[in-house]
């Protein structure tokens, strides 16, 4: 069986990525299993500059087909902030409770007329040749008032994401199987890039 590699550190990611490419024939393998410790710097300025950054290196690095993506929550209010700084808003060491606690702030100050929020990824696969292809996903929702305060672990901006078209937040413990499919951005790339992966990869 052909193995895929997705690179990431994020656990969150790893795990959300892993099950949603699981009906492909291969083998999904991750950063620790081929014993990759190597970190790259995302020096894009933009979702897909890094994305491709980041598949590419991993692919070379592991002589294997990689994919890796880069997005992030933007709110309307903030002029789309944090962006493409998402992770890194805080400061480089800052932990994902100071990015919750910030967000409890946040989601205090802003202006009930404008709470609108987007949860945008690009995700790249790459093969070891440096072809890459990428491809984009979205979600609209708010930022509540109040978050749900049972954090995911590598998605603390999800608690405080909220779809009101199903008065849900943007939780795996809260959206069911079907919603998963219709609002995850991430779910909506990687179902774009799979007839790429099918075909690149032979299957």
């Amino acid at each position: 069986m052909k193995k895929l590699l997705v690179a990431t550190t994020n656990i969150g990611k790893l795990k959300e990525i892993s099950r949603f490419l699981s009906d492909l024939p291969v083998e999904i393998v991750s950063l620790k299993d081929v014993d990759i410790k190597d970190d790259v710097e995302e020096t894009g300025g933009s979702y897909l500059e890094n994305s491709r950054i980041k598949a590419l290196f991993y692919a070379k690095k592991s002589n294997l087909p990689a994919i890796a993506d880069d997005g992030g929550l933007e709110i309307a209010a903030l002029g789309g902030a944090p962006g493409v700084k998402s992770k890194r808003w805080l400061g480089e060491n800052s932990t994902e409770q100071d990015i919750v606690n910030h967000m409890i702030n946040i989601s205090k100050e802003l202006p009930d007329n404008n709470r609108k929020a987007f949860f945008k990824t690009v995700i790249s696969f790459a093969l070891p040749d440096g072809k890459v292809w990428s491809v984009s996903g979205e979600v609209e929702g708010i930022i509540a008032e109040k978050p749900y305060l049972k954090l995911l672990k590598g998605y603390p901006y999800r608690s405080f994401f909220y779809l009101p078209q199903i008065e849900k937040y943007y939780h795996e413990d809260q959206l069911t199987e079907e919603e998963e499919k219709e609002y995850n951005h991430r779910y909506k790339a990687i179902n774009k890039l799979k007839p790429t992966i099918i075909k690149k990869l032979g299957f």
